[in-house]
C-alpha cells in the first residue's frame, strides 16, 4: 500500500501545481501551530495539504511507520475548493483515492 500511497501524494504535490494552489513560502510558525483540525483557523486547506499533511504522511514513509487507517479529507476539500468549480475535479479525485486507499476502502 505504500508505494500506492506515494504515487497518490506525487499526483497530489502535482495536481496542487497545476491548479496553482502551490505556495511559494509557508505560513507563519504560529499558523503552523493551531491545534483545530485541518488548521482551518489560520491557513486555506492548500497550505495544510502542502506544509501540513504531504511532509507528515511522507515522513511516515520514510520511516515505515502505520499510515492513517481512517481519513476524511474529501469533505472538507470539496466545500473548500468549491469556489474553483469543475476545474479542481481532478484534485478532489485524487483526494477521493487518497482517503479511500488509507481507509481501505480502494
Amino acid at each position: 500500500m505504500s508505494d500506492v500511497v506515494k504515487t497518490l501524494l506525487i499526483a497530489l504535490e502535482t495536481e496542487l501545481k497545476q491548479q496553482q494552489l502551490w505556495s511559494a513560502s509557508a505560513p507563519e510558525p504560529a499558523a503552523m501551530a493551531s491545534t483545530v483540525p485541518f488548521c482551518y483557523d489560520t491557513m486555506a486547506l492548500e497550505q495544510w495539504l502542502q506544509f501540513i499533511f504531504l511532509p507528515r504522511m511522507q515522513a511516515l514513509l520514510d520511516t515505515k511507520s502505520a499510515l492513517p487507517s481512517k481519513i476524511s479529507v474529501l469533505p472538507v476539500a470539496t466545500e473548500a475548493f468549491k469556489v474553483h468549480g469543475k476545474r479542481v475535479l481532478p484534485l478532489l479525485g485524487i483526494i477521493a483515492r487518497i482517503d479511500s486507499t488509507l481507509s481501505g476502502e480502494a
